[in-house]
C-alpha cells in the first residue's frame, strides 16, 4: 500500500543526516507531484550537508598542518570589551577524527545553535577547560593581561597537555608550549571556533545568572556590553559589584 504524503513528509523531518541518501533513494521514483517536492527538499537538505562537510574540512587545515605535534588545543576569548563581568578563556582539544559540523566563530551563530554545539563539543573534546579573570582582576592588571592569564588558567587546568596551541590572533606570555597565532582563528580553525563557542556559551550563562541577581542593568541581554539601556543603569543607579571600574569612567 503506497505511503500517504503527509506521512512521507513526517519521514523526512525526522530523518537525520545519515538518513538522507536512503530516503532519497526509497521514493524518488513516486511521481506524484507532493512526493516529488520532498524529494527535491531531501535533496537540497542533503547537498546544503556536504557543503557543511567539506567547510569543516577546510577549516581542519591548520589542525591537521601540526597534528604531528600531538595533541592539537585551540584557545579563544570572550568577553575583551564589556563594561561588566569577567573575561573567559576556552581551551579545546578536538579528537583528530573529530565529526562535529557547524562550528565557526561564535559571533556567527545563534544563541540556540551555540547552546547546541556547546553540549556536543563537552561530549566528544579530547579536553575542554575554562579560565577566567574577574572584573576586580581587569582593573588591577588591565584587560590584555587580565585575558593572558584566563587563558593560561584554562590551559593549566586541562587534563590532557597540550603539544601545540593554535591561538586567535595572540601570543600568551609565559607559557612554554608552542603557539601558533592566527588572524580570526575562530573562523579558520575548528579548534579555536571550539573554543569559542564554549567561552561565549559559559560567560552568557554567567550573564543572565547575574541578572538574576541585579536585574537593573539588562545584563541577561547585554552580556555586560555597554548598550544605551546599560549606560543609562549606570548612570542613574552607579556601578554594581561586578563592573570594571577602568572601563566605565566616562558613564560615572
Amino acid at each position: 500500500m503506497e505511503k500517504k504524503i503527509g506521512e512521507i513528509k513526517e519521514e523526512l523531518k525526522a530523518a537525520n543526516d545519515n538518513m538522507l541518501p536512503h530516503f532519497i533513494e526509497e521514493y524518488e521514483k513516486d511521481e506524484r507531484a507532493g512526493v516529488v517536492k520532498i524529494v527535491e527538499q531531501a535533496r537540497k537538505r542533503y547537498e546544503k550537508l556536504q557543503q557543511e562537510i567539506a567547510r569543516i574540512e577546510t577549516l581542519k587545515t591548520y589542525e591537521k598542518e601540526y597534528e604531528s605535534y600531538g595533541y592539537v588545543c585551540g584557545i579563544d576569548e570572550v568577553g575583551r570589551g564589556p563594561l561588566a563581568g569577567p573575561v573567559v578563556a576556552g581551551a579545546v582539544i578536538l579528537p583528530k577524527d573529530c565529526d562535529i559540523l557547524y562550528i565557526n566563530d561564535s559571533k556567527k551563530l545563534s544563541a540556540k545553535k551555540r547552546e547546541e554545539l556547546y553540549d556536543v563539543i563537552m561530549e566528544k573534546a579530547v579536553a575542554v577547560e575554562i579560565g577566567m579573570a574577574s572584573p576586580k582582576r581587569i582593573d588591577e592588571i588591565n584587560i590584555l593581561q587580565a585575558t593572558y592569564e584566563a587563558m593560561r588558567e584554562a590551559i593549566s587546568k586541562l587534563s590532557v597537555k597540550p603539544d601545540i596551541l593554535l591561538n586567535d590572533a595572540v601570543t600568551i606570555p609565559q607559557v612554554d608550549i608552542k603557539q601558533v597565532p592566527i588572524i580570526k582563528g575562530d573562523a579558520k580553525s575548528i579548534s579555536i571556533g571550539a573554543a569559542s563557542i564554549v567561552a561565549k556559551v559559559t560567560r552568557d550563562r554567567l550573564m543572565v545568572e547575574y541578572d538574576k541577581l541585579l536585574p537593573e542593568y539588562g545584563f541577561a541581554s547585554n552580556k555586560g556590553y555597554g548598550s544605551a539601556e546599560h549606560i543609562e543603569a549606570l548612570k542613574k543607579i552607579g556601578p554594581s559589584p561586578i563592573h570594571r571600574a577602568s572601563f566605565i569612567k566616562n558613564f560615572v
